[in-house]
């Protein structure tokens, strides 16, 4: 292919995946978004998108790599170098700038929002300015700022907002440090978890305790559950309740998840699905927490005995055994791989033939595979395809795989494993790979009891 056909092609693929984006919006004649929207559309936080998912995955990866393509390439980088975007998020989100604006739908001067947040006037215009360029907020009048569709997830209330709070002001401290941290004999080759960016940072600042300790040290807020919020948040942006209508989950009558927490997923997982016997597991301490929520989001599931509390460790222990299914959801990327392996090996001893353990989780794809070959695997249900001449990889389509995959690096010294690394660690642990579920953003891990 041509360089001049690759951008013709790339153009098509911008128009008919934009087209596929602006049809999902319309269906139940619904309206379609623009940045001056000021309120959410009704499929914004809905549970089956994945229409909408893949077609916004060609688009971005399209739109960056054609713009990759034709700017010049000094501009390109500088553009990268150069970025203040999470400094400003992290201004908003610090100060909630979008909950002073709430009251003002037509916008408020930054005279008044200043007096409001607390921040000098003309500096606060600058960021929230910077930030109305990418279409999160907008600028009404000379320095009168509204909300809008995108800055509503910078809302105290958010729980996107919440994962949003917790990179900016927690793994940030890590990344500042990346490079230090590759270099420095003790850091630069381990893989411990007390070796991770974060954990540099924080010793560096003097704390030397468990990183998990820190978290539940500081990463609160008034009501104690910061982090458990930035766990659902990240479980909107990773579309993780997709699964509920991608799954033959009537072919199941117990379900355990495993590392419940809350309930993030299995609170919809019951309402979904109210044959199913639900198993919470998790730490004690996590699970008071966890039948408050219930009691007040799920009731009905409580007097109908739906759902049992199990305390858990999953490193020293073994879930509830012969369930139908085992659920794990961002736990596994937490931890290197003799750790994974101990977890899987515990679950694997509570299995049973008939038993599947499920994975949520991402899946980064390398570049070199050639165009065609299966991505994935191939037994995975619903792939999506990669169209010429796009970056096998979907590029800045998956740009929030590979962000995450940096995340995970920073705090924990972990990372979002290949296909090829999750077959071979479920191998190790007794385990072997049914099927692979492409759910457009992360996917689904069925392992089965390997004979």
């Amino acid at each position: 292919m041509s360089a001049e056909a690759q951008l013709e092609a790339l153009l098509e693929i911008i128009n008919t995946s934009a087209r596929q984006a602006i049809a999902e919006y319309k269906k139940g004649g619904n309206h379609v978004p623009t940045i001056h929207s000021k309120t959410f559309h009704p499929i914004d936080f809905a549970t089956n998108t994945l229409a909408l998912r893949r077609a916004v995955k060609l688009l971005e990866g399209a739109c960056q790599q054609l713009c990759a393509s034709l700017a010049p390439p000094l501009h390109t980088i500088t553009n990268i170098a150069q970025s203040y975007d999470w400094a400003c998020m992290g201004v908003v989100l610090r100060t909630g700038i979008a909950d002073a604006l709430e009251k003002y739908p037509m916008g408020l001067h930054v005279n008044e929002l200043s007096q409001i947040v607390g921040l000098e006037k003309g500096k606060l215009a600058r960021v929230v300015r910077v930030l109305a360029s990418k279409g999160c907020f907008t600028e009404v009048d000379a320095d009168v700022f509204a909300n809008n569709r995108l800055s509503l997830i910078t809302l105290t209330t958010s729980d996107p907002g919440a994962i949003a709070r917790f990179h900016l002001q927690y793994t940030s401290f890590g990344a500042a440090v990346l490079y230090e941290s590759m270099t420095e004999p003790e850091y630069a080759t381990s893989y411990e978890r007390d070796k991770a960016p974060l954990s540099y940072a924080l010793k560096k600042k003097g704390y030397n305790g468990n990183i998990f300790d820190w978290i539940n040290e500081n990463v609160v807020d008034a009501h104690g559950q910061s982090f458990h919020r930035a766990m659902i948040g990240l479980g909107h942006v990773m579309g993780s309740l997709s699964v509920l209508h991608h799954y033959p989950w009537d072919e199941m009558k117990t379900v355990c998840d495993v590392g419940a927490s809350i309930g993030t997923f299995s609170i919809p997982l019951a309402k979904a699905y109210p044959h199913l016997k639900i198993i919470n597991q998790d730490l004690p301490e996590v699970l008071v927490q966890a039948k408050d929520v219930w009691a007040q989001d799920a009731p009905e599931a409580l007097q109908n005995n739906q759902v049992d509390f199990v305390a858990l460790n999953f490193f020293e222990e073994s879930p509830v055994k012969g369930l139908d299914a085992y659920y794990l959801r961002n736990i596994i990327h937490d931890w290197h791989d003799a750790e994974a392996t101990t977890i899987l090996r515990n679950v694997r001893i509570s299995m049973e033939p008939h038993s599947r353990l499920l994975i949520r989780a991402y899946l980064p794809v390398p570049l070199y595979l050639h165009r065609g070959s299966c991505h994935l695997h191939a037994r995975c249900r619903n792939q999506m395809s990669c169209p010429e001449p796009m970056l096998p990889n979907f590029g800045a389509g998956n740009n929030r795989m590979y962000q995450q995959d940096l995340s995970m690096w920073c705090i924990h010294n972990a990372k979002e494993r290949l296909l090829d690394e999750w077959i071979t660690l479920g191998s190790v642990a007794g385990l072997r790979l049914e099927k692979v579920y492409d759910l457009a953003e992360a996917a689904v891990l069925d392992f089965r009891v390997a004979t």
